[in-house]
């Protein structure tokens, strides 16, 4: 299986998943132009994408989700409550299906099961992609974690996971003082420090690679993202960085 993250933060987010011919998308956060662009650069030039996941309806998330369906004619998948909320947005699109928290689909040669995350959206979805070499698991947008996401994330090959922010960074930054409360609240976005204590738990011989999501320009360093995520993986695994303005190469996992 092929992935690479094409697009992380809060100007745009969007992923790829290839395997045995058959590609698909989780989130659809930066423009047409942008989105082939990096498909090309990451080394996916000649995929089509057949679906189209949304983990939320926030802009970063679903902004050029309609134009992609249209651009590729496939479906969009999510739940009701994040359909419901976009909706407006999307135009008119080949198919919005719905994929509720805790259901799972199979699409191609991948099973992909959606599990919802804590975050100030109306129902949002982290996924688990399991294919025949393996699971990757993606939780970005989350303000906290519990024994729950150790039980959907537990046992993942490869793992997203959001490091969103330095809490000192946070606090000490120039962001107004409401949305620095929004950002380190239990719905907002995961820092450095619970993400390094969530992957601690989710650490086990088969994990391979970890890629660290939604690292916050003002409020993060990749850095200090990687130090903390290293101080528990240490040197034996894998460990990508998401960026806004570039895409992660394709990695084979």
């Amino acid at each position: 299986m092929r992935f690479a993250l094409l697009s992380s933060g809060s100007g745009g987010n969007s992923m790829i998943f290839e395997h045995d011919g058959y590609s698909f998308m989780i989130d659809a956060g930066i423009s047409m132009r942008e989105t082939i662009s990096r498909m090309e650069a990451s080394g996916m030039r000649s995929v089509e994408p057949s679906a189209l996941f949304l983990s939320h309806e926030h802009s970063d998330h679903s902004r050029c989700a309609g134009i992609l369906a249209r651009r590729f004619r496939m479906p969009i998948y999510s739940t009701e409550g994040t359909a419901s909320a976009c909706v407006r947005g999307l135009g008119s699109v080949p198919s919005m299906r719905r994929l509720d928290n805790g259901c799972s689909i199979q699409a191609g040669p991948f099973t992909i099961e959606a599990f919802r995350l804590p975050h100030d959206a109306e129902d949002p979805s982290g996924y688990v992609i399991a294919w025949d070499g393996g699971r990757l698991g993606v939780a970005t947008d989350l303000g906290c974690w519990g024994e729950w996401l150790v039980r959907f994330l537990g046992g993942c090959s490869a793992l997203v996971l959001e490091f969103n922010h330095d809490l000192d960074l946070l606090w000490s930054g120039s962001y107004p003082w409401p949305l620095k409360q929004r950002i380190a609240s239990s719905d907002g976005h995961l820092s450095n420090a619970d993400a390094s204590a969530l992957l601690d738990r989710l650490i086990h011989d088969g994990l391979g690679t970890v890629v660290l999501a939604h690292l916050s320009r003002e409020n993060n360093r990749p850095e200090i993202a990687s130090r903390a995520a290293r101080s528990v993986l240490g040197t034996g695994r894998g460990l990508l960085l998401g960026d806004q303005f570039t895409t992660t190469p394709a990695v084979v996992l």
